[in-house]
């Protein structure tokens, strides 16, 4: 009975009513592919929705989300970040990065059905989540990490691939004491659709990441980002 669920995907209201019953959907028994990056870990669930339900999750996802895009000041200039995000979770979720304020737009009855699956699955409590959307292989986020001070000292991030694979590249940050052969290490992760990356804790501390521009033709991706801020309200 797969197919029902996201049923109607040009009736935004049909498909709000059928996800709460995703969890009914999902692998019961995802594969979990550890990957060390010397003393860290990244835990990938490597098929928590199959194709069906990655599809049908994309579109929903796609059309009940109120996409922006944002500019960014780079060497001088200022020009549009390349890709559509929208910034999701409780009210005293705010959040910045690169000189971008984004205030928390209320959760979807998608989208908190989702982040209930993910905490369900990692054992979080993940309260707000930054949706991308890569419309081409021109779309890209560059080297970063997430470690904003409102995600907390040592931030715990889980990220959901909808769409087209996109190569997740990871580095070392960079240090004075730092070998040649390190700086030259990376580490390469196919995002396929439905799957679940979990990057634990000390990740961001001491790596970077990025999704970088392919020539190669992919279609779009849709990224979730689950993080956790704590209301010191």
């Amino acid at each position: 009975m797969q197919n029902d669920l996201f049923s109607a995907l040009n009736d935004p209201e049909e498909k709000i009513k059928e996800l709460p019953d995703l969890v009914d959907w999902v692998s019961r028994a995802p594969t979990a592919v550890s990957h060390a990056l010397g003393d860290n870990l990244i835990v990938e669930y490597t098929n928590l929705f199959d194709a069906s339900l990655s599809l049908r999750a994309f579109d929903a996802i796609d059309a009940t989300t109120q996409w922006r895009q944002d500019q960014i000041r780079i060497a001088g200039r200022t020009i549009p970040v390349p890709r559509l995000q929208c910034w999701m979770g409780a009210e005293h979720c705010r959040y910045a990065y690169s000189n971008i304020s984004l205030e928390p737009m209320p959760w979807t009855h998608e989208m908190s059905s989702i982040r209930d699956l993910v905490n369900q699955v990692t054992g979080a409590a993940f309260n707000c989540v930054l949706i991308n959307k890569y419309r081409s292989g021109e779309d890209s986020v560059s080297w970063h990490a997430d470690d904003e001070p409102e995600l907390g000292p040592s931030p715990r991030i889980a990220s959901l691939s909808l769409g087209a694979t996109r190569r997740f590249q990871l580095k070392r940050k960079a240090s004075p004491e730092m070998t040649s052969a390190a700086r030259s290490e990376r580490v390469v992760i196919a995002l396929n659709s439905g799957s679940l990356l979990v990057m634990e804790p000390g990740v961001q501390e001491n790596w970077v990441h990025q999704v970088a521009k392919t020539k190669i033709p992919v279609g779009p991706r849709i990224n979730l980002t689950f993080r956790t801020i704590e209301d010191n309200r």
